[in-house]
């Protein structure tokens, strides 16, 4: 497994695709936190970080499977998956290995944020006056949602030889085990009745959760679970070539 982490860390950062993906994310951020109006910390009255860990989410949909496409498609389609099934590693051990380097570069990307959390640190009035907590949860619920993220594209990298397929089927199982459940929550045959267990299926709901500075133990093994599973997904897809 060291073996493949290494081979895929090396992979995005000795070419621009670590540098792009990181410059990506914080540039976008950065937009939504100084300069439009409307999301704009210079324009709040209280010092507070929701507007980055509520927009996070949406740019990690299209970023994560970008990162994750090639992890298997560009392998099946170069011919390199059979020979890297002939090393003595096992099928767990590749895709935990290509699992945990996109995640490193996720939380490489996550990291520079703390620069905005030291800005409106210094900026609130006193200073300090920031529920340090509730960001804390933020920032592991941010790490956990990418963990889930990236495992869902490992598994949409698994079913195709084309990237691009990959990156679209990504993106759909993002936003909609993301936001889906919620929206169906809305519906009338559940509102009332079961609209609550609906939107606990989803992330959503959990990444919330966490969000308000309490890890709940149910939050945390929601998280795992899902990242778990698709991971189990993403093994069964490999074992396609050999039945």
């Amino acid at each position: 497994m060291r073996s493949i982490f290494l081979k895929e860390v090396n992979t995005f950062f000795s070419s621009l695709i670590g540098y792009i993906v990181i410059g990506v994310f914080l540039t976008a951020l950065g937009l939504v936190l100084f300069v439009f109006p409307d999301t704009s910390l210079l324009q709040y009255n209280y010092a507070t970080l929701d507007q980055l860990f509520s927009v996070a989410p949406m740019i990690f949909a299209f970023l994560i499977p970008a990162i994750t496409m090639r992890s298997f498609a560009e392998e099946q389609q170069t011919g390199t998956i059979e020979l890297l099934a002939t090393k003595p590693v096992s099928d767990l051990a590749i895709v935990l290995g290509k699992f945990f380097a996109c995640l490193m570069l996720v939380v490489f990307a996550i990291l520079p944020t703390l620069l905005y959390y030291y800005t409106v640190y210094q900026l609130g009035a006193p200073k300090g006056n920031l529920d340090s907590g509730a960001i804390a949860g933020s920032y592991i619920g941010l790490v956990l949602l990418g963990g889930a993220f990236v495992s869902i594209g490992l598994f949409a990298s698994s079913l195709t030889a084309n990237q691009i397929v990959a990156f679209i089927f990504a993106t759909f199982l993002c936003f909609f085990i993301h936001w889906g459940f919620d929206l169906f929550s809305r519906l009338p045959i559940f509102v009332g009745k079961s609209d609550v267990l609906v939107q606990m299926l989803g992330i959503e709901y959990h990444y919330k959760s966490i969000s308000r500075g309490i890890i709940d133990s149910r939050d945390v093994i929601y998280f795992i679970s899902l990242t778990a599973f698709f991971i189990i997904l993403t093994l069964t897809s490999m074992e396609r070539r050999k039945w």
